[in-house]
């Protein structure tokens, strides 16, 4: 009979742990943007099935006072993109539709935050 409870208690501790060690939601899909590389030259990036409801502050642009904002973000994903000027998920924002067009060369940005729709 202890055996049982044993066996009952480590099952429970196992799923619980399974459970908590579940990762984050992530949208599904690309997220695409351009950016002027150091040479100069425009480079396209990727974001593969980045994280839902966390800012991603876009490396090539992170930094204001020595880098152009990246631009024409396409989002792929399943959920919307809101893209803001500033790093951190500050500044001017502009919503993007889940598997949308690419934006203009126009729409330039330095984070974006994925929200389920």
């Amino acid at each position: 009979m202890r055996f049982r409870h044993s066996a009952a208690a480590a099952c429970g501790a196992l799923a619980l742990t399974a459970t908590l060690a579940t990762p984050a939601h992530a949208a599904t899909g690309e997220f695409h943007y351009r950016y002027v590389g150091l040479s100069g030259e425009v480079q396209t990036a990727t974001l593969y099935d980045p994280a839902t409801a966390e800012c991603v502050t876009i490396p090539e642009a992170a930094d204001p006072g020595s880098s152009s904002p990246a631009f024409a973000p396409h989002n792929d994903t399943d959920e919307y993109a809101v893209v803001f000027t500033g790093p951190d998920c500050t500044g001017d924002t502009w919503t993007l539709r889940p598997h949308g067009r690419p934006a203009t060369d126009r729409l330039t940005l330095r984070s974006v935050l994925f929200l389920p729709n």
